[in-house]
């Protein structure tokens, strides 16, 4: 093994170190992004994806829609393979993150 890949293998190491000690109730999608192993690109392009589908939510809520099936399977059609759709809603509400989206997909998901 080279120099480069045991400083890799150590760096991941602590990073598992560092995951166990953090708080996953407090920001639990970013738990989630690290041990998914979400790349920055996926992330970005996860969060790409919410902010179009919050403008269409958007949209259809000013034109009195009640239910967003159409964003949800998109949402759940888009969303990256390594991620659970139920526990990215739940992680994204908790932390805050487009709440009124996943609040809505939350109780879409309820519904089905």
């Amino acid at each position: 093994m080279n120099e480069l890949e045991k400083r890799v293998e150590n760096l991941e190491y602590h990073l598992r170190l560092l995951l166990k000690m953090s708080n996953p109730k407090k920001f639990p999608f970013d738990y989630l992004v690290v041990t998914k192993g979400l790349s920055e690109e996926e992330v970005n392009q996860l969060m790409n994806l919410c902010r179009k589908l919050e403008l269409q939510h958007e949209e259809q809520k000013a034109q009195g829609l009640l239910y967003y099936t159409d964003l949800l399977t998109l949402f759940a059609g888009q969303l990256n393979e390594k991620l659970d759709i139920n526990e990215t809603i739940d992680a994204m509400l908790q932390q805050g993150l487009f709440p009124q989206l996943m609040s809505d997909f939350k109780r879409l998901r309820a519904h089905l």
